[in-house]
């Protein structure tokens, strides 16, 4: 029996492990999924968006449980207390919205026709959800999916293996049947082979590139549909007449908070000439009052990374950044934590450029490299360079100039003076490399089900 376990980044140990689900058991859950969902669309909207509510309420009692374990299974601080406050403002938001959204559109309603559009859910929805920040990924899809009619079954990242168990503990504990939403435990063979067989009607999938790349080859020829959230390089471009301090404080903070495992954390940064020292000088200081060290320690506020080949990535790509003529400015002597291992410190790198790997490729980790430029042009085109596309982040006082630059960014999201955040009214979505699709708002239940025409002509 192939054992699915979770090795913790805070000592190395099995922290979990639970055996993977044979392709005949998970199966027949997906038949269960199915038979269950024909009922659970039949049920009044308000009555699905309230369980949904419930279940989030039901998790959020949950709370002395969910932060240790988010620590010893991903590594971050306690001291941060999970995802909660985006976890339940996604909720609500899409509660809030689920009527206006799965509404039918009436085109028209005379004494000759009744023509109109309705939304219908999909059927049984597959959530592939990621590890690094478990709970409001998976919730960006669960919720909306839910609350549209879908049955739901979710296989989590063996990163956070609890994570999709305890889900659906809160939400089946708090009144949603059992079968429309489960938890399975899959290696990656049977996941593909359950796609490969259309035994979903619509899949979410978040994770890296070569993961979305995996999803669509084994859905080949089913018309599947699907939502992919890929890789990420997302800039910061700080202007000059920026408040430098803000900009400061909120880009490093998107750069290195989770310890830079965000799917939208600042990996580049390029400033105009004329705040590019200060810029520097005052990221070096914010990032070197950083505490490394357990995530189960109060006093930490920055923790492992989630695993040791993550640590390793980013310390490869610094190490050949430095060794093309990058300089690291962070000094190494204030983290004496850093043990080579899942341990890693946070770094600035300046005089780096796109040659180098580190500005080109996803670094997912707490280390970002700084750029001095001339003009919008400029950064605009450096900006663009690069196979993904998920957010930017301007920082000018000058609207205007942050519009008419955003119209000519290729990315899903476009912001002015903060960053590392997702909007729940506005669709989270991304270009080139960084996938297809959208989740959250109103079009993120659009995503969720399919359009029915009705055509009505009365005798």
């Amino acid at each position: 029996m192939t054992m699915i376990q979770c090795i913790s980044p805070v000592d190395g140990s099995v922290y979990a492990e639970r055996p993977a689900s044979s392709l005949e058991a998970a199966s027949e859950a997906v038949a269960r999924s199915r038979r269950a969902q024909k009922d659970w669309a039949k049920r009044p909207l308000e009555d699905r968006v309230q369980l949904v509510m419930k279940g989030v309420a039901r998790l959020n009692e949950m709370v002395d449980e969910v932060v240790p374990e988010l620590a010893w299974q991903m590594g971050r601080p306690i001291r941060y207390g999970g995802e909660f406050k985006g976890f339940n403002e996604r909720s609500n938001y899409v509660a809030s919205v689920a009527a206006e959204a799965l509404a039918p559109i009436e085109i028209e309603r005379s004494a000759a026709f009744t023509r109109r559009i309705e939304r219908e859910p999909h059927g049984v929805v597959f959530v592939i959800a990621p590890w690094n920040y478990p709970y409001m990924t998976a919730i960006n899809t669960v919720a909306p999916a839910l609350m549209a009619g879908n049955t739901v079954i979710i296989k989590h990242a063996a990163q956070t293996l609890l994570v999709g168990e305890r889900m659906v503990r809160a939400f089946v504990e708090a009144g949603v049947p059992a079968d429309v939403f489960q938890n399975l435990f899959l290696d990656h063979a049977t996941s593909e082979k359950l796609i490969a067989a259309g035994s979903f009607n619509f899949i979410n999938f978040t994770g890296s590139v070569a993961g979305g790349r995996a999803v669509e080859k084994a859905a080949a020829g089913t018309f599947t549909g699907m939502g992919l959230e890929l890789g990420g390089k997302d800039p910061g471009y700080v202007m000059e007449d920026a408040d430098l301090d803000a900009a400061v404080d909120t880009l490093m903070d998107g750069a290195t908070f989770n310890s830079g495992q965000c799917c939208c954390g600042i990996e580049r940064i390029y400033v105009h000439e004329s705040l590019y020292d200060a810029f520097v000088e005052k990221s070096v200081a914010w990032v070197s009052n950083y505490k490394l060290g357990n995530p189960l320690d109060k006093e930490t506020s920055l923790g492992p990374m989630a695993n040791v080949r993550f640590a390793r990535t980013v310390r490869q790509q610094v190490a050949d950044a430095v060794a093309k003529g990058a300089k690291a400015l962070v000094d190494p002597k204030l983290f004496p934590q850093d043990d080579g291992g899942a341990y890693l410190m946070p770094q600035i790198l300046v005089n780096v450029d796109h040659s180098m790997e580190f500005m080109r490729e996803e670094t997912f980790g707490p280390a970002v490299g700084i750029m001095k430029v001339k003009s919008d042009a400029e950064a605009l085109d450096l900006m663009n360079d690069c196979k993904y596309g998920l957010t930017v982040s301007l920082w000018t006082k000058d609207e205007e100039r942050a519009s008419r630059i955003g119209t000519e960014l290729e990315t899903g999201t476009v912001f002015m003076n903060r960053c590392d955040y997702l909007d729940p009214a506005l669709v989270w979505t991304g270009v080139k490399e960084t996938g297809r699709g959208g989740s959250l708002s109103v079009l993120g239940f659009h995503s969720l089900t399919r359009p029915k025409s009705y055509h009505l002509k009365k005798a």
